[in-house]
């Protein structure tokens, strides 16, 4: 796998490790929910289950790859292949939902796309 690829890949995989911690972890902080969009605290409080098994899949993603990223070789590259294709598939769906969600669809596909474009044409 090429180097610059495997950075990219850790990044995507770093950001939802973040990600993981903000909905997981974090949740119930007023900046932290506010980003996310909801609005008040009796809303993140009804929230924050749904938040918690979100973040989960975030971090199962992230470990994915970069488990990927350490054992290289074919098993490796099909793991950083997968973790990134899913998390671009993820950003589409956000994406799909509103002009609103733009943005973060966007920041959240940016390292993966980048890296499984580096893996295509490296």
């Amino acid at each position: 796998m090429p180097v610059v690829a495997a950075v990219f890949a850790v990044l995507a995989a770093l950001l939802h490790v973040a990600i993981f911690a903000m909905e997981s972890v974090l949740w119930t902080r007023p900046a932290v929910y506010r980003r996310f969009g909801v609005a008040s605290d009796a809303d993140a409080a009804t929230t924050k289950p749904l938040a918690f098994n979100q973040g989960f899949y975030n971090l199962f993603l992230a470990v994915g790859i970069i488990v990927g990223v350490v054992i290289g070789g074919t098993a490796g590259l099909t793991l950083v292949v997968f973790g990134c294709s899913c998390i671009v598939a993820a950003a589409a769906v956000l994406a799909s939902t509103g002009r609103a969600y733009l943005r973060a669809a966007a920041t959240q596909a940016l390292f993966a796309i980048v890296a499984l474009v580096l893996l295509a044409v490296l």
